[in-house]
């Protein structure tokens, strides 16, 4: 009873630590001290910017405008605006252009070498269309102004502080890209502080640095406050397609840190992103964290030099840890060393069979596979579907979601413990149903299925024999290692997560002969290192489900906890109370998972989200009500003329929805010009697309005056996207190869305006809210050009 005592203080111990570290500090007064970072003060700003969405181009947009304008004169900044066109070209299998006409706001706090590299204090003003933005990114600029007011009171810094307030991040990062592409004052930046926001609140994690960011991270050890950084995130996020404006400066190997907080995701381009309920202690723990580096940075004579990329991460606060690559090689030296004594002073004990410890190994894979087939089968059973847009009906419920997966993932560790001890394959039949079970949700799921037979298979091999505590935690420590060494020698920057936890159990094995003594202090030996280590995992793994919709990855987390709790987990042969914890928590999971599914997680916090909209088709002369989903609120909308509602993929919309024939209103029109080498597109629009598909190869030359060489593929659709185009239109100039003329060319187009005609239908209901682009008007129609 003791060891199952201790099993269950480690898991709430585990929870607790990780509770604690994952909540930002209390907000600061707007009376504090002048030299400190007041959330309150802030948060004045976010009211001001985000009382209504203010999009690239929108009338709101000029009013954020001019607000920031002002609060940067009253600074002493001397703002000035960049008029620019920003393009961002993105090649794949179809070639997207993303272009707008920008306003960037540049302000500068001058320091007393006006020669030396200025650091930037980074974030952009426009927000998602349909959302007010307090957090994205509302939070940065006010956090941004804030961090400027703080340095003024500590005194004039040593270089040029540089605030630049970017234009049209949201629709493809336009307003970095014209600011470090053409803008003069680029080429004095030297240091790069951006911050983001992808939720409504959370701890603040600096994610992303610069290349070579090895001294710049040996600062920030140095300077942050509380920090949230892992070397993990960067490594991943480099690898991932998502970009923020510190990709440009990136790009333009400028170094320096990358902000963001990922809680309350709900929020993120929501309309519920309002300053209400934006979480002031997020606000403060991210401006803490952006003035202490800032002030280091700005306030020393020397920025830090190019050197190789270190590994980092924090523990508990304030204690980060910081060190070379090669260095890594040592935590799993001293892991392995300590697991050797563990093993030496175990058999001095008890008899600890080569077999069983392979049997321990082969137990631990079975664990972190079958624990993804599990966490699978899961998510296929939520009903949810898979994207974005999809996935809110998730992250509406994000406590209930995560307690399913967390029971799930933990039960099914302590399940696998508990049989080896007994040596029963009945356990292989619960990844081998989960992966069975996830195909009948629409569709054979290969790779449920492939989680749940390699299982299974891996079970039937594992196990069929009791196996001892020491045996089967040596199997699992010994596992352990050698997965961490190979990490550690292909990609050290992620080997910490599995290292750090692993050698923390080695210690606990080595004090404990391998859980081979029994006496109480050695169960508090064994119950303090399982407590310890499982909050810096459960930390990571809620970054890890934040950041992804990807329960699988929390596989990891399970092999990374099996390391600390296996030996109190693996009770006696036999034992009744002990093994039925992973049974229970796993029945707790599936009762969570019923809730999820069937339980609507719609409220006036958390409303579903729709899109409802107009198109006009200038070929056809008919128009249609659209929408992306059907409630019956959707379906009063465009049932509104009597047409019938159908399904639909329209070549302009994101997604497939849904359409009813609409009364011919003629409420926009659109009007396309040729001329020598040229294609205009005119009309007041907010937005628009452009899909080009030439019959010959051609190059896309210039847009709205920016020059350019885009090659366009014979046969191939290219789309041009412009924000917030030139009154007079959208001009796109074409050359052929060889100086030829671009030759014919099939021309579809689409533009955007805001509003939508009237009709008679009810109010939206409280559980619903216009998401995105809904309640406007899109005019779509098709051209063939020849030159």
């Amino acid at each position: 009873m003791g060891r199952l005592l201790a099993l269950i203080a480690a898991l709430l111990m585990g929870g607790l630590i990780a509770w604690r570290v994952q909540t930002p500090p209390e907000p600061e007064p707007a009376d504090a001290p002048a030299q400190v970072f007041s959330a309150a003060r802030a948060f004045a700003d976010v009211a001001a910017i985000a009382r209504t969405p203010h999009p690239t181009g929108s009338a709101a947009s000029l009013q954020v405008r001019d607000h920031l304008r002002a609060r940067m004169a009253a600074l002493g900044l001397s703002p000035r605006l960049q008029d620019a066109t920003g393009v961002r070209v993105a090649e794949g299998p179809r070639t997207i252009v993303r272009g707008a006409e920008v306003q960037n706001l540049i302000g500068v706090l001058p320091g007393r070498d006006r020669d030396r590299p200025a650091v930037a204090l980074l974030a952009h003003y426009d927000s998602a269309p349909g959302s007010p933005g307090a957090a994205d990114d509302a939070a940065g600029v006010s956090v941004t102004l804030e961090v400027v007011r703080a340095l003024k009171a500590r005194g004039v810094p040593e270089r040029d502080v540089v605030v630049l307030f970017t234009d049209a991040e949201e629709v493809g990062l336009l307003g970095a890209e014209a600011f470090f592409s053409q803008d003069p004052l680029a080429r004095r930046i030297g240091f790069v502080l951006n911050m983001e926001a992808r939720g409504g609140g959370g701890r603040a994690l600096m994610f992303e640095t610069g290349r070579d960011a090895g001294a710049d991270i040996d600062l920030f050890a140095r300077a942050a406050r509380e920090p949230q950084a892992l070397s993990l995130t960067s490594y991943l996020y480099a690898r991932m397609p998502n970009d923020t404006d510190f990709t440009l400066a990136r790009e333009a190997s400028i170094p320096g840190f990358n902000y963001a907080w990922l809680g309350r995701a709900f929020d993120y381009h929501s309309p519920t992103s309002t300053p209400a309920r934006l979480d002031r202690h997020a606000l403060q723990d991210m401006g803490g964290q952006v003035l202490a580096a800032t002030s280091a940075v700005a306030f020393q004579p020397d920025l830090p030099n190019r050197a190789p990329d270190k590994v980092y991460g924090q523990l508990f606060r304030n204690l980060m840890i910081v060190y070379p690559p090669a260095a890594g090689w040592l935590v799993i030296g001293l892991a392995a060393g300590l697991l050797a004594v563990a093993y030496l002073r175990g058999r001095r004990l008890a008899p600890i069979a080569g077999l069983e410890i392979a049997r321990g190994a082969g137990a631990l894979l079975f664990a972190a596979t079958g624990a993804a087939a599990v966490l699978h089968f899961a998510r296929r059973a939520s009903g949810v579907g898979f994207g974005w847009l999809e996935q809110r009906a998730l992250l509406a419920q994000p406590v209930r979601w995560e307690a399913c997966l967390t029971l799930l993932g933990i039960g099914f560790l302590i399940l696998a413990a508990a049989e080896l001890a007994r040596g029963r394959r009945a356990a292989v039949a619960v990844p081998l149903l989960a992966g069975l079970a996830s195909c009948l949700f629409g569709e054979m799921d290969r790779l449920g299925l492939a989680l749940g037979l390699a299982a299974g298979v891996i079970g039937l091999i594992a196990y069929g024999r009791p196996v001892s505590r020491p045996a089967g935690w040596a199997g699992v420590l010994a596992a352990s290692l050698l997965v961490a060494a190979i990490v550690q020698g292909a990609a050290p920057a992620v080997a910490p997560v599995l290292a750090w936890p692993l050698l923390l159990a080695c210690a606990a094995a080595a004090a404990t002969a391998l859980s081979a003594r029994e006496r109480r202090p050695y169960l508090l030996v064994l119950g303090l290192a399982a407590g310890l280590g499982l909050g810096w995992i459960a930390g990571t793994a809620h970054l890890i489900h934040l950041a992804l919709d990807a329960p699988e990855l929390l596989a990891m987390s399970v092999w990374m906890s099996a390391a600390l709790i296996w030996p109190l987990a693996q009770p006696v042969e036999g034992a009744p109370p002990a093994r039925l914890v992973g049974p229970l928590l796993l029945a707790a999971g599936l009762a969570v998972l019923f809730a999820v599914r069937f339980d609507p997680p719609w409220s006036t916090r958390h409303p579903q989200a729709v899109e409802v909209g107009y198109r006009i088709d200038q070929d056809r002369g008919a128009d249609w009500w659209t929408a992306d989903v059907r409630t019956p609120w959707t379906d009063a909308v465009m049932g509104a003329d009597g047409g019938a509602i159908a399904p639909e993929d329209h070549w302009s919309a994101g997604s497939p929805g849904f359409a009813a024939p609409a009364s011919r209103r003629e409420t926009q029109t659109v009007a396309l010009l040729q001329e020598a080498g040229a294609l205009s597109i005119m009309a007041p629009a907010r937005t628009f697309r452009v899909d080009v598909k030439p019959s010959r190869p051609a190059r896309l030359v210039g847009a709205s005056g920016r020059a350019l060489n885009v090659s366009l593929r014979p046969g191939a659709w290219t789309s041009v996207i412009w924000t917030a185009p030139p009154a007079g239109g959208l001009t796109l100039r074409f050359r052929g190869e060889g100086g030829r003329a671009a030759g014919p060319m099939e021309v579809r187009f689409a533009a955007r305006f805001d509003g939508m005609p009237d009709a008679a239908r009810p109010p939206m209901p409280g559980r619903l809210m216009a998401f995105h682009e809904s309640g406007t008007t899109e005019v779509v129609g098709t051209y063939r050009a020849a030159w």
